[in-house]
This record gives structure tokens, C-alpha cells and sequence, in this order.
């Protein structure tokens, strides 16, 4: 721990798994030792923009079991609340790597759910990230009861479920909750955005180099400015004034500063 340079610490930073590399392969055995439904998710700056404007999806980030640091605006909010970021967790770059890992040559334990984007991109992607195993499939523009309704039915008695939801923030983190909360088994549910799209490749990725200096937002605000000029060239200063609102302003309102109490 640093020092910080805030009056308290931001509760959606330190709600934070924060990991080196190193530390990655004990999460994975963590999370295959789960005996209940568990929420993985990713938190970036955009994500952490949409949970300030909106108290039910800021809620909502405290119910995933364990959240992942996403990018390097939520590496300087680790920085300004002194805490060590460690490693950016990308989900595009660590989903495949945990999926792999979990579900190697044991494939009849394991049972694969793609949930969000839609044809010809939500088939494409999905075989791309499970490779030739079987899996099933529902675009991400049903209702939520949809797909409580699309897992159970699917559902094999005794296997493990693997479900991806790719379907944007906040819409993948509400249904995960709703997931979790109905199924009685050992899950893993990953919150994954645009996943699918990138391995479907409907998005480019940046290049390596762009990537490792944390500048993939960049990359992608050149490519789609249209579509993407309000969450980066309006939503980086106004992440730095929720930043600094939070660190140094009044506290919130409401029960959402002894969120950190809850177990993983």
C-alpha cells in the first residue's frame, strides 16, 4: 500500500482483485474450487464512468465476485488511491487464457454458453474462443428472463457451466447477478463486453506495442470516432472529475460505502 493522496479510499477501486501475472494461475484454481455460481467481471474507465452516473449499475459492480483492473485510467485511480495496480487484466487478452486453462482436455465437465453481439459475429467469435468445442449461443438483444430461460434448459445436470456474456455494460453485469442468483450449481460467469467482436475480429486490436503502453483506447477512438468520440474524448475528462469528486468531495449517499464488506 502507498500513501494515499485522498481523504478515503474510492470503494469501487478498492473493491478491485488487483494481480500480478505471476498470481493469475491461483485465481484460476480459486475460482475452479467455487461451489457456487461466481461473477467475474472487468472494471475500465468507461465502465467506472456509467457506475458514477447510475446507482443501480454502480450496485451492481459490487455484486461480481471478483473484479478485474481494465486499463491505465483505472491504473491511476489505483495510483491516486494509493494502491499497487499490478498487472491490466485485459479481458480480451485474458478470457481466452482462462478459458483454455479451465477447460483444457476435460471438456466433459465443462459446458460452454456465448450470451451478446449478434450473427454472423456472435458464431464466428464464439468458435474462435471455445475453438472446436460444443457450445451454445443467444445474441445479446433478448430479454432478461430470455436468458435465464436459454442456460437452465441447457443445462446438463452435474457439468460446470461456462457462460460469457458479451452483450455491454451494464446489461451483462445485471443478467450475470440474475444468473447467479438462479442457478445451484458451480458456474463461472464472465462479463466480457465486446469479446466476442474482437474474436470474431469485427474490431481490429491495436498493435502490440499500443497495448502494452495501455494506449488500445486510443487505437480504438482513431478507427470508430463516431461511435466511440463521447466515451473517450468526453469521457476521459469526465472520468477524472469523478475521479477526484470521489477522492476529495463529499461522501455518497446511500449504503454503497460498506460494500467492501461483502465476501467474494
Amino acid at each position: 500500500m502507498k500513501n494515499s493522496l485522498t481523504r478515503r479510499m474510492d470503494p469501487l477501486i478498492g473493491k478491485l482483485k488487483l494481480l500480478d501475472e505471476a498470481d493469475t494461475g491461483s485465481l484460476m484454481k480459486e475460482l475452479r474450487k467455487r461451489e457456487t455460481p461466481t461473477i467475474l467481471g472487468f472494471l475500465n474507465q468507461h465502465a467506472y464512468n456509467i457506475a458514477q452516473r447510475h446507482p443501480k449499475i454502480y450496485e451492481s459492480f459490487f455484486e461480481v465476485n471478483y473484479l478485474l483492473r481494465d486499463g491505465v485510467g483505472i491504473k491511476m485511480a489505483c495510483l491516486l488511491n494509493g494502491v499497487e495496480p499490478k498487472a491490466n487484466l485485459n479481458g480480451s487478452d485474458f478470457i481466452p487464457r482462462l478459458i483454455e486453462d479451465f477447460v483444457g482436455d476435460s471438456e466433459d465437465r465443462y459446458e460452454l454458453f456465448a450470451l451478446g453481439t449478434q450473427e454472423p459475429w456472435l458464431t464466428d467469435g464464439a468458435r474462435e474462443l471455445f475453438g472446436d468445442r460444443p457450445f451454445h449461443a443467444l445474441d445479446g438483444f433478448q430479454k432478461s428472463g430470455d436468458y435465464l430461460q436459454f442456460v437452465t434448459s441447457r443445462h446438463v445436470k452435474g457439468r460446470f457451466p461456462i457462460i460469457v456474456l458479451a452483450m455491454g455494460m451494464p446489461k451483462q453485469e445485471q443478467i450475470a447477478v440474475q444468473l447467479r442468483d438462479a442457478l445451484d450449481t458451480p458456474a463461472l460467469l464472465i462479463c466480457g463486453g465486446a469479446i466476442l467482436d474482437f474474436a470474431a475480429q469485427r474490431f481490429p486490436r491495436a498493435p502490440l506495442l499500443m497495448r502494452r503502453f495501455g494506449l488500445e483506447w486510443l487505437f480504438r477512438l482513431l478507427i470508430e470516432p463516431r461511435r466511440l468520440f463521447k466515451r473517450y474524448a468526453l469521457g476521459i475528462p469526465l472520468f477524472f472529475y469523478y475521479l477526484s469528486r470521489n477522492a476529495f468531495g463529499k461522501q455518497r449517499n446511500g449504503g454503497d460505502w460498506n460494500v467492501l464488506e461483502r465476501e467474494p
